[in-house]
Formats: C-alpha cells, sequence, structure tokens
C-alpha cells in the first residue's frame, strides 16, 4: 500500500549519533529529577530526625528537677504509680521490672509513700502485668490492702490519665527508671497532674543505643498523643486507692525476696 505521505527524498533516518545524543539527554534528565528526589528525602529525613532529637531534648531538660534517685531527696507522696512491663523478657527475668519493683518496695518501707498504684496490661487473662507486681511487692513486704491495681494500663498515657481521671489522683510520684519517668511525666502533666519520679536502677548489660532509639520514638508518639487529643484506650468508673493507716509503721522488718528480686538499688545509685 503506497504511504499516504511519502518520505521526501531530503529527509534522512536519524543516524546512530543523534540516536546517542537524545540518550544521553533523557539520562541526564533523569538523573537530574533523581537528584532532585533524594536532596528532598535527605532534607526531609534530617528535618525529621532533628524534630526527634529536639521533643526528646525538651522532655528530659523539663523534668529533671523532678526526678531523683536519692531516697533521702524524695519528699513524701500519697502515692507511688509504678508503670507496668513484662516480669520475664524470653524465659529471663526482666531487670527493669525487677528494679521498679525494688524502688517502689523501698519507697514504702522508708514511710515515703502510703500506698502504691500498680499499672499495667491485662489484655488477656494470661498475661497480667497488675497481678505479677502486687504478688513481688508483697513477697517484698508490701501489704496487699496498700496496694491498688490498675488492669488498663495499656500505655503510659493510659496509667497517669486513668490515675486522675479513675483512681483520683492529682498529684502522684513515678515510679520507673528515669527515661521512661520523664515521659511519664510529661504525659501527666499535660493532664493536670503534678507528678515526680522516682527512678529505678538502670539495668546493666542491656543495649543502651537500643533504649534510648525506643525512648525518642516513643517521646515524640507521646507528643503526638497529645496534640491530637488521644485518650486511654478504657477509662471506666472511678475506684478507690488503698492506702496504709497513719498509725501504722512506716518501716517493717526487712522481707524475703523472691527470686530475681532485688531489694538493693545498684552501687552507683
Amino acid at each position: 500500500m503506497p504511504e499516504l505521505w511519502p518520505r521526501s527524498d531530503t529527509e534522512q533516518p536519524p543516524s546512530e549519533h543523534e540516536h546517542t545524543t537524545a540518550a544521553a539527554v533523557r539520562l541526564r534528565l533523569w538523573r537530574k529529577r533523581i537528584g532532585r528526589g533524594l536532596s528532598v528525602l535527605l532534607i526531609s529525613l534530617a528535618s525529621l530526625v532533628v524534630t526527634l532529637l529536639l521533643i526528646d531534648l525538651g522532655i528530659s531538660l523539663s523534668t529533671r528537677c523532678s526526678i531523683t534517685d536519692q531516697l533521702d531527696q524524695m519528699q513524701p507522696a500519697e502515692v507511688a504509680l509504678i508503670l507496668g512491663t513484662s516480669r520475664g523478657i524470653r524465659g529471663r527475668p526482666n531487670p527493669f521490672y525487677q528494679a521498679r519493683i525494688a524502688a517502689a518496695a523501698e519507697l514504702y518501707h522508708n514511710g515515703k509513700v502510703r500506698g502504691i498504684l500498680v499499672s499495667g496490661d491485662n489484655a488477656t487473662r494470661y498475661y497480667n502485668e497488675p497481678v505479677s507486681m502486687q504478688k513481688d511487692l508483697i513477697a517484698l513486704g508490701v501489704p496487699a490492702d496498700s496496694i491498688t491495681l490498675d488492669y488498663a494500663g495499656f500505655r503510659t498515657l493510659d496509667s497517669m490519665v486513668r490515675a486522675k481521671e479513675v483512681f483520683g489522683l492529682d498529684e502522684v510520684l513515678v515510679v520507673s527508671q528515669r527515661f521512661h519517668a520523664a515521659r511519664a511525666i510529661f504525659l501527666g502533666r499535660q493532664f493536670g497532674i503534678d507528678a515526680r519520679g522516682y527512678a529505678a536502677a538502670d539495668p546493666r548489660h542491656i543495649g543502651y543505643l537500643k533504649v534510648r532509639t525506643r525512648e525518642i520514638l516513643a517521646r515524640a508518639a507521646a507528643v503526638l498523643d497529645v496534640l491530637t487529643g488521644q485518650g486511654p484506650r478504657f477509662l471506666g468508673e472511678p475506684e478507690m486507692i488503698r492506702l496504709r493507716d497513719d498509725a501504722e509503721p512506716a518501716l517493717d522488718l526487712t522481707p524475703k525476696q523472691p527470686d530475681g528480686l532485688k531489694a538493693a538499688r545498684s552501687p552507683d545509685h
């Protein structure tokens, strides 16, 4: 079939050089686009890292004067709030958990608090952080009638909000590792709680970089929760806090220690 528009006698097909030149131009354009994309990505990542670090630093600075690991510097409070964590990790005792239990018992036996609120996850009947904490506190000599259980402390935010809204606490002494206590105090203040912290011993031989990285992300999530008005997963009806009778002596006899729990704090505290 004849062409409708016959090729001009002077028209020549593109030469190999012209093909090569066009390919080079396209390659340069793609390189520029990829370069711009990478630049935007790197700037975005750098901005994100800076924001995360600023949030982390801000929470540390705003709470550092409210946390101590020195018992003699701790002003008495009505209630100590232990923030929950798992009792064991891959079949071994969790040193973070152990230190929190020991620190709370120390506060109680030295008359720094009249009651202990244990707040943790009880998502299923097979996993119950509050009951585990209660049992280990009792094993360290804290009477059961001075321990209150919060079964819906699924997150730090939940524990702090429920301490105020469910258990009626306007003031609370948070017991956890210093990095965690700082986040809890920050959250508590956002909800009108006068929060202070008693720093439990930091476990040794635990990957510091991993723990700090997780905490930086957790602090950013806490700020996001505040900005978006996030509330606890479950609130529920008001409950009474169980407190020691003022007539009861503050310091009990040295209790027996359960397996895996240490009543003494680490030497560097």
